[in-house]
């Protein structure tokens, strides 16, 4: 794959990423707004500072995730033939990205189950973290959220394993989690005031770029592995 060839695929993907982030944060407030509000009230935050810690956090967290996903992809490449179990890698995660973007339109096979961490935990550490006052709870508050279960910060999570590199992979939730920021930051003048139907359509709209993005993978996987499969046999 030539170098050109490589950076259009990987700048469609945070494109796919960012407005994956942009559409859906609208669906998550409507989800997790209450508890963030309350998280906020209880810690007494005054300023731009505890904000700033708290969505800096969550969109660190994802950057982390999505570092990990690349490396665990790369590891799994790397435990045999390199080209061909590298499209088969990527036609896993594009199909399981499309599996994602089904369940946040209502139409998947399965309902996804899974986070990056047990939610009775994640939520007690959540509440704990309103006590280590407003700047430090803010981060960890942060943090937590970032590790919340999500469809989407999923399916991002399952894009980056197939990354051609850790940094790249870390680059792809950065966008995402970059693309939550405009409307999580000005929440109370713009997103809190969104009824449920408008929040659907949002989500609706994230579905489509998780799908597309699934779809992108795949058609790199199998375009991939059958190049590969020519040259080695």
């Amino acid at each position: 794959m030539d170098h050109s060839h490589h950076h259009a695929i990987a700048e469609f993907s945070y494109m796919l990423a960012f407005m994956t982030g942009l559409l859906g944060s609208g669906h998550c407030l409507g989800m997790c707004g209450g508890l963030v509000s309350g998280f906020f009230m209880k810690l007494g935050a005054k300023g731009v500072w505890p904000y700033l810690a708290y969505h800096g956090a969550r969109v660190g967290i994802y950057t982390v995730v999505g570092l990990i996903a690349a490396a665990i992809g790369a590891v799994l490449v790397s435990t045999g033939q390199f080209g061909k179990l590298q499209g088969v890698l990527q036609i896993i995660a594009g199909i399981v990205v499309i599996l994602l973007g089904l369940d946040l339109l209502g139409v998947s096979p399965f309902r996804n189950r899974l986070g990056f961490a047990p939610i009775a935990w994640l939520r007690k550490q959540f509440g704990l973290a309103v006590q280590k006052g407003p700047v430090v709870g803010a981060l960890i508050g942060g943090a937590i959220n970032g590790l919340m279960p999500c469809s989407m910060t999923m399916a991002m999570a399952v894009k980056a394993t197939t990354a051609p590199s850790v940094l790249e992979g870390g680059l792809l939730m950065l966008a995402f989690g970059a693309g939550t920021l405009p409307s999580m930051l000005s929440a109370s003048f713009l997103f809190g005031k969104l009824g449920p139907k408008l929040r659907g359509w949002l989500l609706k709209g994230a579905a489509l770029f998780v799908i597309a993005l699934g779809v992108s993978t795949l058609w790199q996987g199998i375009r991939y592995y059958a190049v590969m499969r020519s040259l080695l046999g």
